[in-house]
């Protein structure tokens, strides 16, 4: 490796969310300005919507049932 063409690494940077969590990473730089994170965002906290617009999820179900297999009796 060539000497001084590398950026210095920071093992311990400051990740900063607007939520206002703060979290120690490994970075190039020593503080990180994030906008969503794991304490906020819907898919982790549980608080997600899921909006079914104009019947989109039941079409889906119907085809899905209709090329599943049969059941032999």
């Amino acid at each position: 490796m060539q000497k001084s063409i590398h950026p210095t690494y920071h093992a311990t940077a400051a990740a900063a969310c607007v939520c206002g969590a703060t979290y120690s990473v490994g970075s190039t730089k020593n503080e990180l300005s994030v906008e969503i994170c794991s304490a906020c965002h819907p898919f982790y906290t549980g608080k997600e919507n899921i909006l079914d617009t104009a019947g989109r999820l039941d079409r889906f179900n119907k085809r899905r049932a209709a090329a599943a297999p049969k059941k032999a009796k």
